[in-house]
């Protein structure tokens, strides 16, 4: 189990085995301050322009990552729900409006055709915990596979993982879904260590000469957390910095037919350097992208 407690974090998954998607809600104990890049040409996203560091809120209220393509996105009303009825939100008046950004991946060939409904996000939000599963096919994660690049071969699972590392005096978190157009790469060797396969289950590196898109859909998305005291342009900075992770750990990467979403949450008050950060979340991104595929 890994514990976002020193983050302030809980997560809740809901899995729907028998569909092959789910989602996975990162709820924060105060309004965390929040950026986002995206660097995938397909994204499916709610909630991100309020992200801009010109925009009115300045704290989101949880993250969500979800399955069912832009259908999933009907999870986040759950989600809510749930953050209305404890009294989270944004102050109008005498109401409160959860603010709550997320992204989606497509599984939707994996399995039946379905997505997770308002429902399944406020079932998320009733398990969430600040201990949660390190990683697997839980949440948003569980109709993921990498390595379409090529409808001659067949994709490997691929999966959700969660994890916290320490990084001088700062605490990271990262909850990220791996379910990509390239093969999951070990950035220490170049080896392709998951994506496309062929029948007896060898992996094929990508080859520019083999490519032929699977119909399947693709994308990773993710959510960075720290306890970094960040102002909403840190956050995009750091979350666009984050995506060397990923080019590091996917290949290829943010390609026409992904839509590469991370997220950066800022949930403490500690000092920082920005530069540094930029790089633990690389390094943090490109751990959790192996660790999801690693079962």
């Amino acid at each position: 189990m890994v514990s976002f407690d020193i983050l302030g974090t809980k997560i809740g998954h809901q899995t729907l085995k028998a569909e092959r998607t789910g989602c996975t809600v990162l709820i924060f104990d105060k309004p965390a301050v929040c950026g986002v890049s995206i660097t995938g040409a397909a994204p499916g996203t709610r909630e991100t322009d309020s992200l801009d560091p010109t925009a009115l809120v300045n704290g989101v209220d949880a993250i969500l990552l979800t399955g069912g393509s832009a259908f999933g996105l009907a999870s986040a009303d759950g989600v809510m729900r749930y953050l209305h009825e404890k009294g989270r939100g944004f102050r109008v008046r005498d109401d409160n409006v959860p603010i709550v950004p997320g992204a989606v991946i497509y599984d939707r060939g994996i399995g039946k055709k379905s997505f997770p409904s308002s429902n399944d996000g406020y079932r998320a939000c009733e398990g969430a915990g600040y201990d949660t599963p390190a990683s697997g096919q839980i949440g948003g994660g569980t109709g993921a596979t990498v390595g379409k690049w090529s409808d001659r071969h067949l994709p490997s699972s691929g999966g959700l993982s969660a994890i916290v590392r320490k990084f001088g005096n700062l605490n990271l978190g990262i909850v990220i879904v791996v379910n990509s157009y390239g093969n999951v790469v070990d950035p220490a060797s170049g080896i392709s260590v998951s994506g496309a396969k062929d029948k007896s289950g060898n992996i094929i590196p990508f080859s520019a000469k083999g490519a032929a898109p699977s119909p399947m859909g693709n994308t990773i998305i993710g959510a960075i957390v720290t306890d970094a005291n960040l102002t909403k342009s840190e956050a995009k900075r750091i979350a666009m910095a984050a995506h060397d992770g990923i080019a590091r750990a996917v290949y290829p990467s943010h390609t026409m037919y992904d839509g590469d979403t991370l997220f950066v949450a800022s949930t403490g008050r500690k000092k920082r350097d920005i530069n540094l950060l930029c790089g633990f979340a690389a390094d943090i991104t490109a751990e959790g992208i192996l660790k999801a595929v690693a079962v």
